[in-house]
């Protein structure tokens, strides 16, 4: 009797095709918008981009050959550019494995501009801080868009940096409405509030405790208003640099103590904007 046998050769091509069409089932490829946050060298032609997808919340992938001078991801990998992303996702791998972007909007230009590079960066910053991975964001997303554009079309950067700073801490649940004091309910119109950084609240002079940090009544009718209106109307009113830097000291002080570090950004656009 003739027993015919496979080749070893022909073997392992078979075995290599199996693994091929496993790994193919494994590695999911998705489609979605999404926003650059930050790039990082790896090896020698590589980077890791943070990405915030507008489903599936912060992300990392490793994007192959996008340090090559003809790199195929182009200038879509710029900082806050958003882009649509085709992406392989495995459940065992941290890392997603970035195939293609496409360029939808872009802010690149006037990232020359040193102020608005330095405020860029820090919405990038702020954004990867109050964010966990894989966890969906789509308020922020739009946060982020509103933010940029605004900028992009020539808005003044201490009212949209204290609207982003007041909308993000309020996204993450660290800040809340500020007409009423927090512990004994009474409004508080034309008084000043007072604050802690770890609470979400404000309480009034007679509820405060003695370390708390003071916010002017100017501050806290800004505020009020960026919690309840759109940014287009914000800008349109005329509060003091003082009082909008007032602001956003404040949500960043916030935001840093949830996050647990400081934001190395901050100081640059502190610096800039006088706060």
């Amino acid at each position: 009797m003739v027993i015919n046998e496979v080749p070893n050769s022909c073997a392992r091509s078979l075995s290599g095709v199996r693994a091929s069409a496993r790994r193919q089932i494994q590695m999911a490829l998705r489609e979605s918008e999404a926003i650059v946050l930050r790039t990082y060298p790896l090896g020698e032609g590589d980077r890791i981009v943070s990405f915030l997808d507008r489903a599936a919340g912060r992300l990392r992938g490793v994007a192959r050959g996008a340090r090559h001078t003809k790199s195929r991801f182009g200038s879509t990998l710029e900082p806050l550019s958003h882009v649509r992303i085709w992406y392989f996702e495995r459940e065992t791998r941290e890392l997603v494995q970035i195939n293609q972007c496409e360029l939808l909007e872009s802010f690149m230009v006037m990232q020359s501009d040193y102020s608005i590079a330095n405020f860029l960066a820090l919405i990038s910053e702020v954004t990867e801080s109050v964010l966990p991975e894989r966890e969906q964001a789509e308020p922020q997303f739009r946060l982020v868009l509103l933010a940029a554009r605004a900028i992009k079309n020539q808005a003044a950067i201490p009212p949209v940096l204290a609207y982003f700073t007041g909308w993000t801490a309020r996204l993450a649940g660290w800040f809340s409405f500020l007409g009423q004091c927090a512990k004994c309910g009474r409004a508080m119109d034309g008084e000043p509030g007072f604050a802690s950084i770890g609470s979400s609240g404000i309480l009034c002079a007679t509820c405060r405790q003695g370390w708390m940090t003071s916010i002017s009544p100017a501050a806290l009718a800004a505020g009020r208003q960026i919690l309840t209106g759109k940014l287009d109307r914000f800008l349109k009113e005329k509060y003091s640099t003082d009082t909008l830097n007032e602001i956003s000291e404040h949500t960043l002080n916030v935001i840093e103590h949830h996050a647990e570090k400081k934001l190395v950004t901050r100081q640059m656009v502190a610096t800039i904007n006088n706060y």
